[in-house]
């Protein structure tokens, strides 16, 4: 803290333009300011908890969905508004239907599937740890499956989402 306060700038990475995240007038401390952190949304809970059978029971998300809903549409108003806005800790407790799991914090593509759950592990927007080119991964969701596909950033800049996503996306269930 005190390097920053007395005006130090943020170390770049070596090997690379900028941090992709992160606004080149940002590299230097600027004033107070703050953000948000919310925790557990832990969809599934509060039906598990209230039947008193948290091994099961997570299979309703309903008020967790409104709680969280209610929890953005409070920050959304906030004057001024926060820096940014990170969600830690248990983010699902029951999965009703899920097929798959997305996550990152890797910097690298990776997954597998235990018992037809699949792990999807997205690489970094930021540093990248492996040969993934920074990026993001766009999912579609039909009633029949989840397509999922991950895009580097150029690619997805100047092609695009791929034509069959897109199909999949204009059909009517």
């Amino acid at each position: 803290r005190a390097r920053a306060e007395a005006g130090a700038v943020a170390p770049r990475p070596r090997g690379r333009d900028q941090l992709l995240w992160l606004a080149e007038s940002e590299y230097e401390w600027k004033g107070p300011f703050y953000f948000i952190q919310g925790a557990d949304p832990q969809f599934g809970l509060m039906k598990a908890w209230a039947i008193g059978d948290c091994g099961n029971g997570g299979d309703e998300w309903g008020e967790e969905i409104k709680l969280t809903e209610q929890a953005v549409q409070a920050v959304n108003k906030l004057t001024p508004k926060p820096k940014f806005f990170v969600l830690c800790g248990d983010l699902i407790h029951g999965m009703p239907g899920v097929k798959a799991v997305f996550s990152g914090h890797y910097h690298r593509n990776a997954g597998g599937s235990y018992r037809g759950l699949e792990m999807v592990v997205s690489s970094a927007i930021g540093c990248q740890l492996g040969e993934d080119e920074h990026g993001l991964r766009v999912v579609v969701v039909t009633a029949e499956k989840i397509v999922h596909r991950y895009y580097s950033l150029n690619e997805l800049s100047s092609q695009g989402i791929d034509k069959d996503l897109v199909d999949m996306l204009a059909k009517k269930n």
